[in-house]
């Protein structure tokens, strides 16, 4: 290997390991990044330190997080609400098995009519990537062995040109299949031109950066071989 080869390497490894680290220090973004959602309706707010609305009744987080999902609700809220709901329900096991189990359930009965819903797919595929980030080793994890990624795909399948789904998993491919996050960053930052609460979200700051440069670095921090 020439020198010039070698350095645009150990220039490729650094901008990996800067995307990595930031990612570490600043905690999963599928959680602890709050999504830009305007006046829209979601579960109340909580932090994701648990300060906030710490007397939410858990007993109601499957029924509330569903009315909030069954109306039509656009991707970002969809993230926003979804994201909450993990945050409470790391509190409660059963409400956190509940919830999973109802969504799949809630997805895998679109299939019969030959009308699946790719909201249904994403909204399940979206939680159990954020259970995965969320619950910590030891708990109990109802999405142990879900491969929430591929849900989302299957998702984008069933919806073409969605930027705010294709921004979701970006998100969810930080670290990896670098190809793919490529090309879900390419398709959310397009979409983005036409999407003003999109481009806010993309705009926003998490640990020093924009979230644009988050998924930026990321994919141009992939090494060539």
């Amino acid at each position: 290997m020439n020198s010039h080869a070698f350095s645009r390497l150990a220039i490729s490894i650094v901008a990996v390991l800067l995307a990595f680290t930031t990612f570490a220090h600043a905690g999963p973004p599928l959680i602890c990044h709050p999504i830009e959602i305007g006046q829209a309706k979601s579960l109340p707010w909580v932090d994701w330190t648990h300060r906030g609305s710490t007397d939410y009744d858990l007993k109601n987080l499957t029924r509330d997080t569903l009315a909030i999902l069954d109306s039509n609700t656009p991707v970002l809220v969809r993230m926003e609400t979804l994201r909450r709901a993990t945050i409470y329900a790391r509190q409660d096991p059963r409400a956190a098995k509940e919830l999973i189990t109802r969504l799949q359930a809630r997805a895998a009965s679109s299939d019969p009519a030959a009308h699946s819903d790719a909201l249904a797919w994403f909204d399940v595929g979206y939680l159990t990537e954020a259970y995965k980030q969320w619950m910590g080793k030891g708990e109990p994890n109802p999405a142990a062995g879900l491969d929430g990624y591929s849900l989302v795909k299957r998702a984008l399948s069933l919806r073409s040109q969605d930027p705010e789904m294709e921004f979701a998993a970006a998100l969810m491919t930080l670290r990896g299949p670098a190809s793919a996050h490529q090309d879900h960053t390419q398709k959310a930052m397009a979409g983005a031109k036409s999407d003003p609460i999109l481009a806010q979200n993309l705009g926003s700051n998490f640990n020093h950066q924009t979230i644009a440069e988050l998924l930026m670095t990321a994919r141009e921090g992939e090494v060539k071989q």
